[in-house]
């Protein structure tokens, strides 16, 4: 994989992380309620984890977790 490839890859897999937490958030504001609610946020979380495990194999987990973390604040501060 190219240099761009790989930088490109890392991109795609932060803005999906980004819009699965951006939906986490949304839920949890929503008029969903209840199992619903639950079932939806779970499902976010889940394809967090599979880009963050992307990730991790093509940046390393520190750097992975990183921009997690950065995500989840960057997220965080708009919302408060």
């Amino acid at each position: 994989m190219s240099q761009q490839d790989k930088q490109s890859e890392v991109a795609r897999l932060r803005a999906q992380i980004e819009q699965e937490y951006a939906a986490c958030l949304w839920a949890l504001r929503g008029l969903a309620a209840g199992m619903a609610q639950h079932l939806f946020i779970q499902r976010r979380f889940r394809q967090m984890d599979r880009a963050h495990k992307g990730l991790m194999q093509l940046i390393g987990e520190e750097q992975a977790t990183a921009i997690l973390c950065e995500v989840f604040d960057s997220k965080q501060e708009k919302t408060e």
